[in-house]
């Protein structure tokens, strides 16, 4: 495991941005090794164990079983679930195999050291949002709620210019605002262009995509119940 090791001094960095690799309709399953992870030597084990509960909640928000993230990540599904209650070391290697399922980069479930307790499940201060980008896709959503446990999630996104996210759909209904440039939107094949104060709504079940015709990037707060990542 050693070539695979990220130091915790990179991870608790808030501000440092890193590309994720999304995988919002399954999940690869990759060969199984020999040796399983929980069999490896712990030394290189992240310290603070309460990431548990976050894994837990971002694996069924994304509608995955124990069993699909154990597979991917090559570990038992009792060790996930010991891993999920906080009730057992976490290698780096492991969390950054649990991380890629999740399609999220290791960094989601290190929060800032500064953030008060008071504050951590009410208020996100705008240089703690965690972040995901859409590889080769010219996207950048920032999560603006402090969790995914709530029934709304409240996203931003960055949408540069020529990106476009193409089709998909997904349970739950969304809203929105374009705080700033040009937002093409498609909802079940209907077109829309939206300029900066213009909102939206509809059923995230009907077939949507969005993309940016201008020539500057977009800013667009999303609202979505229940969360989707």
């Amino acid at each position: 495991m050693e070539g695979d090791i990220t130091t915790l001094s990179d991870l608790c960095i808030p501000e440092k941005r890193r590309e994720n690799i999304l995988f919002p309709r399954g999940i690869a399953m990759p060969p199984r090794s020999l040796r399983r992870a929980e069999d490896l030597p712990t030394e290189n084990a992240v310290p603070e164990a309460a990431i548990g509960g976050q894994i837990r909640e971002l694996r069924k928000v994304k509608g995955f079983t124990l069993q699909q993230v154990a597979d991917a990540a090559e570990i038992s599904v009792g060790y996930l679930s010991q891993i999920e209650r906080n009730q057992t070391k976490l290698p780096i290697g492991v969390l950054k195999k649990i991380s890629s399922t999740l399609g999220v980069h290791m960094n989601w479930f290190f929060h800032a050291d500064d953030v008060p307790s008071l504050e951590r499940d009410v208020v996100v201060r705008s240089h703690n949002r965690r972040r995901f980008t859409f590889t080769g896709i010219g996207i950048e959503e920032e999560l603006l709620s402090p969790n995914l446990v709530g029934p709304l999630e409240l996203l931003m996104s960055t949408i540069d210019p020529g990106a476009d996210s193409g089709d998909y759909s997904h349970d739950g209904v969304e809203a929105g605002l374009v705080v700033s440039g040009r937002l093409d939107l498609w909802v079940s094949g209907t077109f829309f262009q939206l300029e900066e104060g213009d909102s939206f709504s509809f059923k995230s079940t009907e077939i949507h995509r969005c993309a940016n015709s201008g020539d500057k990037p977009a800013k667009v707060v999303w609202v979505i119940t229940p969360p989707h990542y």
